[in-house]
């Protein structure tokens, strides 16, 4: 006898429909098992899960030849998550649960040997595709039904064993879909253990950074060890507006396909804060895998990426970033097919002025010869730096301040002013794909940047002097863009040129 029935599988940070297809025929003495429609290792273990978790339910196996087809078949399928569907298809076979019954289903779920349910990745993905489908009941485990039922769309149902599916489908009425109340979730109270009020002086470097998130700029941080870098780094988040819904469905997509999705936690509703080590590499960063999975760059999506000793990192490494900065996406061609995870980043960098850390320091002596500080910067790649756009160099503080109280700018009034101006941002750029003013194309440049006679003239001054670029003037413009909507003005001024150029340290000759 025939049965059917869907579940999904996750390709990039979409969710693919599988129709699983369940044939028993031909009695025999020793039962026959095959899958079909290219299963990974995973699947194919499963059948061995899956006849325990049946047997060990009460239920009876099937005495026969059994053909399981996942569709379609020129889709690769990979992972635990056809355990439910498959041993529900199988049951609706031998007349358990009758086939009719699965109709308008998805289900998702890895089984244990004795039948509990397992949680798995991707749950959300898959949650949202069924809403698109017009799926009218979706059964997830347990663990992941709070996740799941963040799409709003469709019923979801937690379920903790094949026996609780089964009597789903037999006594639907005494089941109840789990419901995520989603505004209280922006409703709860932030995590004030990180506060720039903590940051003792630094005044200068907190402008930049408040610039650097009111238009969401790239910056790299240059000083020497212990002046405070990684600390404001990791301040940064603090400033940032909060998550919309559509972005938090986003980014929790991409933590629950990468399987670092907490448990507890129905989405993600603070931007991401991702620091990998200088060890990590290319595939660790933008994903990899057979299968791609998201890398640290995707995990970052729509928050900070903290690159902290930044010619530490290997430069195919530092390469890769090249293209994902510029497009907000990493594409990962592989031979099934080529994979595109978001990417969407403010990427924020630290790095020490030379190896042993003392370039230019009034307090130690530097131990590095010229041409170790030369290599030691070569690290770092030309057009890697000109896609940066805020290198500001962050001095020590001065012993009366180390010795004060802290009582600089907190992460609120710092909050205040980018939120304005990104409010500014989002007036200006309605009804386009552009959300900030790092992401303004080429013609956007010219329509909302436009230069006076004034202006004009220091913009060749600056292009002159530094040697700047194509790329990096258009970057300068940006910020300065930035710096007008801080002040709340619809036209670039000479103060804000002059500003932007002041933060492109490694522009500068003496540097």
């Amino acid at each position: 006898m025939l049965a059917q029935t869907y579940s999904a599988a996750i390709v990039g940070v979409e969710a693919k429909t599988v129709a699983i297809e369940v044939n028993i025929y031909e009695p025999t003495e020793t039962p026959v098992i095959t899958i079909v429609g290219l299963p990974d290792a995973a699947i194919r273990e499963s059948r061995e899960r899956i006849w325990s978790a049946i047997a060990l339910s009460g239920y009876r196996l099937p005495r026969g030849r059994t053909t399981i087809n996942l569709a379609p078949a020129d889709l690769r399928k990979s992972g635990s998550t056809y355990d439910l569907p498959i041993a529900l298809c199988v049951l609706s076979a031998m007349n358990v649960v009758k086939a009719e019954l699965l109709v308008g289903t998805m289900m998702i779920g890895e089984l244990a040997l004795n039948g509990c349910l397992r949680a798995i990745s991707g749950a959300l993905p898959v949650a949202m595709h069924a809403q698109q489908l017009g799926m009218k009941n979706l059964l997830v485990p347990a663990e992941n039904a709070e996740e799941a039922a963040a799409a709003q769309g469709v019923r979801v149902f937690a379920i903790r064993h094949l026996c609780e599916a089964v009597e789903f489908f037999l006594h639907p009425e005494s089941f109840s879909p789990v419901r995520v109340d989603l505004d209280s979730l922006w409703k709860a109270p932030e995590d004030d253990n990180l506060d720039f009020a903590d940051v003792k002086g630094q005044e200068s470097v907190k402008r930049a950074l408040t610039v650097a998130a009111a238009g969401s700029h790239a910056v790299l941080m240059i000083g020497e060890p212990g002046c405070g870098k990684s600390m404001l780094a990791k301040r940064l988040p603090s400033i940032l507006p909060r998550l919309t819904i559509e972005e938090a469905l986003e980014v929790t997509k991409v933590h629950s396909i990468a399987g670092v999705l907490d448990r507890h936690s129905s989405l993600v509703v603070r931007r991401p804060f991702r620091a990998p080590h200088h060890t990590v590499s290319d595939a660790g960063l933008v994903g990899g895998q057979a299968m791609p999975r998201p890398g640290e760059l995707s995990l970052a999506h729509r928050g900070v990426l903290f690159l902290d000793e930044l010619p530490e990192f290997r430069r195919n490494v530092l390469e890769v970033l090249r293209q994902p900065l510029e497009s907000g996406e990493v594409t990962l061609a592989r031979a099934m097919g080529s994979f595109t995870f978001p990417a969407r980043v403010m990427l924020v960098a630290a790095m020490n002025p030379c190896p042993c850390g003392y370039y230019g320091s009034q307090r130690q002596r530097c131990r590095c010869n010229p041409m170790q500080i030369s290599s030691y910067r070569g690290r770092i790649s030309g057009p890697l730096l000109d896609r940066i756009d805020l290198h500001i160099e962050v001095m020590p503080i001065s012993e009366q301040q180390m010795l004060s109280r802290r009582r600089g700018e907190d992460s609120a009034s710092m909050r205040a002013k980018v939120l304005a101006a990104r409010e500014r941002q989002r007036v200006r750029f309605r009804g386009t794909t552009t959300i900030d003013n790092a992401g303004m194309n080429s013609r956007q440049l010219d329509q909302y940047c436009e230069l006076d006679a004034e202006c004009t003239g220091m913009m060749r001054q600056v292009v002159s002097s530094l040697g700047l670029s194509a790329r990096a003037y258009d970057r300068i413009l940006r910020v300065a863009r930035t710096l007008a909507d801080m002040d709340d003005q619809d036209r670039i001024g000479a103060v804000h040129i002059c500003e932007a150029a002041n933060y492109r340290v490694l522009d500068r000759q003496k540097w």
